[in-house]
């Protein structure tokens, strides 16, 4: 994941409004997000070729999201797969806390990920402070640490901002949103250690090349009643696929220490 927007206890209907987009190369297999066979309570897509994930959601209200942390200056480090860390959250019974406390965060490369044990969302990440619970407003993660304003996020959450004002939203209108492809000067560019031209080429909300490029974009939608709507819609390499769409009642999550 590579993008992602929210409002967090900001529309009176709504605990949390998200949205987010997935890069990666076309060639990557992915399965996109289902009930897995094996956990019929995960509802999440999978990284066939690590087995992890990059965001799901339980049917006791739990939920994770994960973006990569971009250092073109550092040499990888990490010996386990980032997306096992959305897995390991969803499928423990951990409050927020206690997970970060069982977690060895630096056995990882660079990473960003939002936790929600049902009863508290969070923001972790070995490159930023230890755990912090997120406030009440809208917010975004990209590739570097929360709220970082990089143009295309402080872009973005201002239409997510200027969509959730406007009355009514809908998961497709939100869906658009993350279709934005505006790149930005090299003037305001970030310097993360990579090549000016591909710095500005993943400048995009909506990433398209040859290779690489947005494979999914996901709305997620948690009335204050625990009722949950995901709709994602998936992209191949000429920017169509296929869109799903998912309904249910979250039940309180069992937390334990």
């Amino acid at each position: 994941m590579c993008l992602i927007l929210f409002a967090y206890h900001y529309h009176p209907e709504y605990k949390l409004i998200l949205i987010a987009n997935r890069d990666e190369f076309y060639h990557r297999p992915t399965r996109p997000m289902q009930y897995w066979p094996d956990q019929p309570h995960l509802l999440a897509g999978k990284n066939l070729e690590q087995g992890g994930t990059w965001l799901g959601l339980t049917r006791n209200g739990r939920f994770s999201a994960l973006t990569n942390y971009r250092n073109g200056l550092l040499q990888p480090q990490g010996y386990r797969s980032r997306g096992h860390l959305p897995l390991d959250f969803l499928l423990s019974d951990q409050r927020c806390d206690a997970f970060i406390r069982h977690t060895n965060t630096q056995a990882f490369n660079g990473f960003n990920q939002l936790i929600d044990d049902g009863e508290q969302l969070c923001y972790l990440s070995n490159q930023a402070d230890t755990l912090q619970p997120v406030p009440t407003g809208i917010h975004g993660i990209s590739n570097a640490v929360f709220d970082t304003p990089w143009p295309k996020l402080v872009a973005a959450k201002q239409a997510l901002k200027n969509t959730l004002d406007r009355q009514p939203f809908s998961a497709d209108s939100l869906i658009q949103l993350m279709q934005d492809p505006t790149t930005y000067s090299d003037e305001e560019l970030p310097n993360t250690g990579i090549a000016v031209a591909l710095e500005r080429q993943l400048s995009a909300s909506f990433i398209r090349s040859e290779h690489y490029g947005t494979r999914a974009t996901t709305a997620l939608l948690i009335k204050h009643d625990g009722s949950t709507t995901v709709v994602e819609q998936n992209y191949d390499a000429q920017g169509t696929g296929e869109r799903h769409h998912f309904c249910f009642d979250a039940q309180s999550a069992l937390m334990t220490e």
